[in-house]
């Protein structure tokens, strides 16, 4: 069974022998730590990989990502960089002033000017589960383009200036899940930053008659391609975990170590993937190798029963040891835990 039999397969809800893995690094990780990283690409290969693909330079770009400085993006936010490999910091959102909403148009030039050729031949000489990252993530967009207070006070006013920011943004969001939707990769990732660990950064109303239909317009363009939807949050997502579901996505990542994992595989086993993680806030950092396998195999036994359904997904931040990283694959490649 290759990579991609594998995935597709645990996407399906059908028997597979382990569990997918998938490891995400950090630039810094990526930067500071490339022998450790070759060496956990050789002992544990990634059954997921990204897409060779790079989106070309915005209209609004300036400056470098990633590099200690100012940095300008595609959207037009500018960003500070402390540290080499760092992610950015919001300096100014482009539409603080509401009145600059009216004449904003998204970096549609990162789309037209996308060259895709080598994202299908790449696809077609791996054996591995091929995902493609994207732009989509329509709430966080907003508030990198207003400003969180700003942008979650106009939601909750449901104010013309914002409904027409959003209608802009799902126009460019809609060509972007097309354009993937044509390629020959397997899966398509969008996101949203919706959580924070404790509650949700959105009125969970507010999200089902602004933001559900929207995920459920990206999930039908991809599935009548044949593609698998895969959506990231980060945070307690718990209170509309449901809504997700039913949207048709087909993976959901999120923080497991911060919501009630057993109730959520109780119910929506067989109904989604769950798609990672371990918690990289204090177990993965500083954790011993007991705590590590006693995280590891809560989740396994809420959700590992050799039906598909979970992937070993985690992220690698520069303050995790080698070891750790380790020991979480470890831990996944044992037999299946005994569900009682």
């Amino acid at each position: 069974m290759t990579s991609r039999d594998l995935v597709i397969r645990t996407l399906n809800h059908e028997p597979v022998d382990r569990v997918p893995r998938d490891l995400w690094c950090s630039p810094e990780v990526e930067i500071s730590r490339a022998d450790e990283l070759a060496e956990i690409n050789i002992r544990y290969p990634k059954d997921i990989v990204a897409a060779e693909f790079k989106y070309p330079a915005g209209e609004r770009c300036e400056g470098k990502p990633h590099r200690v400085g100012l940095y300008t993006d595609a959207w037009g936010c500018t960003w500070h960089v402390p540290q080499r490999g760092a992610i950015g910091q919001l300096r100014r959102p482009p539409l603080a002033d509401q009145s600059k909403i009216a004449e904003y148009r998204p970096p549609f030039e990162l789309l037209t000017g996308a060259k895709l050729g080598r994202v299908n031949r790449s696809c077609q000489t791996t054996s591995r589960f091929v995902l493609a990252w994207t732009e989509t993530r329509p709430f966080q967009r907003l508030q990198l383009l207003r400003g969180t207070e700003a942008a979650c006070a106009d939601l909750a006013a449901g104010t013309a200036e914002i409904r027409s920011l959003l209608a802009m943004l799902h126009d460019f969001f809609c060509q972007e899940m097309e354009m993937w939707a044509e390629t020959e990769v397997d899966g398509v990732e969008f996101m949203d930053q919706l959580a924070s660990q404790d509650l949700l950064l959105i009125d969970p109303e507010i999200w089902r008659n602004l933001f559900k239909p929207l995920y459920r317009d990206y999930c039908d363009i991809l599935h009548a391609k044949d593609k698998f939807a895969f959506f990231h949050s980060t945070g307690n997502i718990s209170d509309i975990f449901g809504d997700l579901v039913r949207t048709g996505v087909d993976a959901i990542n999120l923080q497991l170590s911060v919501t009630d994992v057993e109730r959520l595989a109780k119910r929506f086993r067989g109904r989604v993937t769950f798609w990672g993680g371990i918690d990289r806030q204090h177990i993965l950092p500083g954790g011993t190798r007991d705590q590590i396998a006693e995280a590891v195999c809560r989740v396994r036994k809420a959700l590992d029963f050799g039906t598909g359904g979970v992937i070993a997904q985690y992220r690698w931040e520069p303050n995790v040891p080698l070891q750790n990283v380790v020991a979480v694959f470890e831990q996944w490649m044992l037999p299946l835990p005994v569900h009682v």
